[in-house]
């Protein structure tokens, strides 16, 4: 199926190969280089799952490698909770920190941008320059806040085929994701099954747990209950809900490592070397956990934050897809909701992931298999928890740039 645009996207300039500056010493000869992301902006009605309508909207993307002429060796990435479109390469010539999957992204790397076109966006509703919470409600002049409206996963996924077509591009050779960039991955290879040659599907779950449902809940309430967040509408007072932001970033933090990587990295080291004897930071993990709660809380909106955990709570493949959903068992729903993919699976999941365990990626294998689809799985060895598929490990990464060449 091809979404038809009504209008043809504009963007902010136009599209060209992106430059690399090999003069930058710090920079690897197969990094991507220097990279300017684009906005994308799209005229028509976006009607999305909720019945909520945005008169418009705008996608921030970044590309690397080359499209070739018959538009074929496309691949598309998506972002993880708190990602962005920032994927690979810098953005300036001071820039010390690479796009967030740098190390998978790059010539010779395990996505291979001599021989692939890559694109990465920001979905609707963060905050990394795509239309969400903190951009302006053409109906109020003001930032959109609390009235921006629920997204979900099957929005993202209409809104990137929008972006496919406004490349030309009918068919990704493959579309990846990690966590819930692997959500899309999956509901792309069922909401459009000919517009891919292959999903790669990492670190992701074909729906939460409750467990997971209640550390999300847990993260929100931190955020809805910091007097700062009035309502959602904070940017509007020159505020931020700062320590609910911080709080719900330290809950989502602990979930992706594991008690013997907190170990190894910490144990319980004491951050003065003595006790303080008062609710001051004592232990370097203590010390680490509101590190990276302040750092998170400069970059990511809260609204933006609300909106993402809610998407993937609300994450099912099988539901409003299997007729009598209700009554089927969970393995025989997303059986019949992956009944009519038609491209290749490769399935990731790592051993020490407890926020998504391997059982979890097991049962997406498990409903292809029971469909005679074509898939690979591989469990890899990894020592950091949720987080592995960040990681450049060496099995890893050599798997997925098979999958993806062969």
């Amino acid at each position: 199926m091809t979404v038809q645009t009504k209008k043809q996207p504009q963007t902010e300039e136009k599209y060209e190969d992106n430059p690399t500056l090999t003069s930058l010493k710090h920079l690897d000869p197969t990094s991507v280089g220097i990279v300017i992301p684009k906005k994308v902006h799209f005229d028509e009605i976006l009607t999305l799952e909720s019945g909520q309508e945005l008169n418009g909207f705008d996608l921030m993307i970044e590309t690397y490698g080359q499209l070739n002429a018959d538009k074929s060796n496309a691949i598309l990435i998506c972002h993880a909770l708190s990602g962005s479109h920032h994927a690979a390469g810098y953005h300036n010539i001071d820039d010390k920190k690479a796009g967030w999957w740098d190390n998978f992204i790059g010539k010779g790397r395990a996505i291979d941008t001599s021989e692939f076109f890559v694109v990465c966006l920001n979905n609707i509703g963060s905050c990394y320059g795509s239309t969400g919470p903190t951009t302006i409600n053409p109906d109020t002049g003001k930032p959109f806040g609390a009235d921006f409206p629920m997204v979900t996963v099957k929005d993202w996924v209409m809104t990137q085929a929008m972006l496919a077509d406004y490349f030309g591009i009918d068919v990704w050779h493959a579309v990846v994701g990690g966590s819930m960039g692997g959500m899309q991955a999956l509901r792309w290879s069922i909401d459009f099954p000919n517009r891919l040659k292959k999903c790669v599907v990492i670190a992701s779950t074909p729906k939460l747990s409750a467990q997971n449902i209640a550390f999300n809940e847990v993260a929100r309430q931190s955020i809805l209950s910091d007097p700062d967040f009035i309502g959602g509408f904070y940017l509007e007072k020159n505020k931020t809900p700062k320590r609910g932001l911080i709080l719900a970033r330290m809950v989502g933090h602990i979930t992706y490592l594991t008690d013997e990587a907190m170990k190894v990295k910490f144990g319980r080291d004491l951050k003065t070397g003595k006790l303080k004897f008062n609710y001051d930071v004592d232990f370097e993990v203590e010390s680490y956990l509101r590190y990276q709660g302040e750092q998170f809380s400069t970059r990511f909106d809260a609204n933006s934050y609300l909106l993402m955990t809610k998407a993937l709570d609300y994450f099912d493949p099988a539901r409003g897809v299997v007729d009598n959903y209700e009554n089927l068992s969970d393995h025989d729903a997303l059986k019949h909701a992956l009944a009519h993919t038609q491209c290749q699976f490769l399935v990731v999941s790592f051993t020490t992931d407890w926020r998504f365990a391997p059982e979890r990626s097991q049962e997406i294998v498990n409903a292809l298999i029971s469909n005679a689809k074509p898939v690979s799985y591989i469990n890899i060895n990894a020592p950091y928890g949720h987080d592995s598929f960040l990681f450049d490990i060496p099995l890893y990464r050599q798997a997925v740039f098979n999958f993806l060449l062969n």
